[in-house]
């Protein structure tokens, strides 16, 4: 019998997690986030799940190590919580792709609500306030898409863009066919919008910064469906007041962990970045709700499964991640 460790469990995962798991396997669910003061709750298990706001810091993987955990299966695409260098005897394995549907979708979606302030005519109309004043949108028909990252989910985020007549310009150190290419100073100058579709590494932090922000078009709206850190929070909220760019979407923030995924609304949230984002009346944030539809999460579901399967029987990891 295969014990797995399954950290920060939400409702709408641990039903469809139980539908995928195999007979062979046991999961213990539990609420708590992965961290240095939890990793305990890993012992007699075999495997870790973890997902993007758990800590895999050096100290946690030394005592999954010292545990005799042998795999950490990731439930997502990204790593940069896993302290690679320290793995020990660990393996990695995670979710490369789940539903890039799923995300590009939302990141239009977003889009369209700011431009079209869909949500504050929502908030209106249930107070029967019909006043169109201070609605006013642009045609994205025309306009320049600044897309930053080309992967799959950036990719089917420049189909959709197409169908709305938007022009694409991209950035991607790996350019593909079929796409206009230009340097990031390039692209964040002459765009009407920008949508972030790439990873957090060490030259993607903070790429959208003070510098940056200063090129943008004051009529600019960016969005971020990928990670926290690709934008300076401090940096965009100073942009925001200076009135250099109009309006931002964000279903990630940097600082997210503690917050997002969570229901903080009895409390003072005292991320003072945090509140004074959310207060803005030209900043639309969703809680890394993205990737959140049926088919993603059962992609998700079934890829993780069969890495853990993959592993204990083959000895192998298709979607393995390496130091």
């Amino acid at each position: 019998m295969t014990k797995i460790a399954f950290f920060d469990t939400k409702p709408y995962e641990q039903e469809v997690f139980e539908r995928c798991c195999k007979k062979d396997m046991e999961i213990k669910f539990m609420e708590h986030r992965l961290n240095r003061e939890t990793v305990d709750s890993a012992k007699g298990c075999d495997v870790v799940c973890a997902f993007v706001n758990d800590n895999l810091d050096e100290t946690v993987m030394k005592g999954l190590n010292e545990m005799g955990v042998r795999l950490i299966a990731m439930r997502c695409a990204g790593f940069n919580n896993l302290a690679l260098k320290a793995l020990g005897d660990l393996r990695v394995a995670r979710v490369p792709a789940y539903s890039p549907y799923a995300v590009a979708e939302h990141a239009m979606g977003m889009l369209l609500t700011l431009n079209r302030k869909i949500h504050k005519a929502y908030n209106r109309t249930r107070e029967y306030n019909f006043s169109l004043n201070g609605l006013t949108g642009v045609d994205l028909h025309g306009k320049v898409m600044g897309v930053v990252g080309t992967g799959k989910i950036g990719r089917v985020f420049i189909d959709i863009c197409r169908g709305f007549g938007l022009k694409i310009i991209a950035y991607d150190p790996y350019p593909l066919d079929g796409i206009e290419y230009t340097d990031l100073d390039t692209l964040f100058r002459e765009s009407d919008f920008i949508s972030l579709h790439c990873p957090l590494t060490d030259d993607s932090y903070h790429l959208a910064n003070e510098k940056r922000f200063a090129m943008m078009k004051e009529t600019a709206i960016l969005i971020n469906t990928s990670r926290g850190a690709l934008v300076d929070s401090v940096a965009l909220v100073e942009a925001l007041w200076n009135r250099r760019l109009r309006a931002v979407a964000l279903d990630v923030y940097e600082e997210e962990v503690g917050y997002f995924f969570e229901d903080r609304s009895g409390e003072v949230v005292d991320d003072a970045t945090l509140q004074l984002l959310v207060s803005m009346p030209n900043v639309l944030i969703t809680s890394h709700q993205a990737f959140l539809t049926e088919e993603a999460l059962f992609n998700i579901a079934d890829t993780t499964i069969g890495n853990i399967e993959e592993f204990f029987s083959k000895g192998t990891i298709t979607h393995e991640v390496t130091a």
